[in-house]
């Protein structure tokens, strides 16, 4: 079993920079792929970011491709998502997801969720 526990989430202004992390707990994570997803109020889950077992590997949505920057810490058991420039269409809550698998943009694949941390942007 793996825990996650995000943090760093807030209220910004648009343009601004936040970094979100995750820190994983239960076992290591350093075998595993790693994900970013967000849901906004009355809109599903949907994918942000993704790195592979190795982290030689990264995937993000077009939305936010240029802006984020996902990133890992095996020595720490922690991942992070690094958000630059940030718009109020990127106002949602973040999930980090954890799987025993090869990367993917799907949900569904994913075996572990964090809680999830509020992230605003105010216009």
């Amino acid at each position: 079993q793996v825990q996650l526990v995000e943090s760093g989430g807030g209220l910004v202004q648009t343009g601004d920079s936040l970094r979100v992390s995750c820190a994983a707990s239960g076992r290591t994570i350093s075998r595993c792929a790693v994900g970013w997803f967000r849901q906004a109020p009355g809109k599903e889950r949907e994918f942000v970011a993704a790195m592979s077992r190795g982290g030689t590997s990264t995937y993000y949505a077009d939305s936010v491709k240029g802006r984020f920057t996902i990133s890992r810490d095996n020595t720490k058991n922690t991942m992070y998502l690094q958000m630059n420039s940030l718009k109020p269409e990127d106002t949602a809550v973040y999930f980090c997801a954890v799987r025993d698998g090869v990367v993917t943009r799907e949900i569904a694949a994913y075996n572990y969720w964090g809680q999830g941390t509020q992230v605003t942007v105010s216009s």
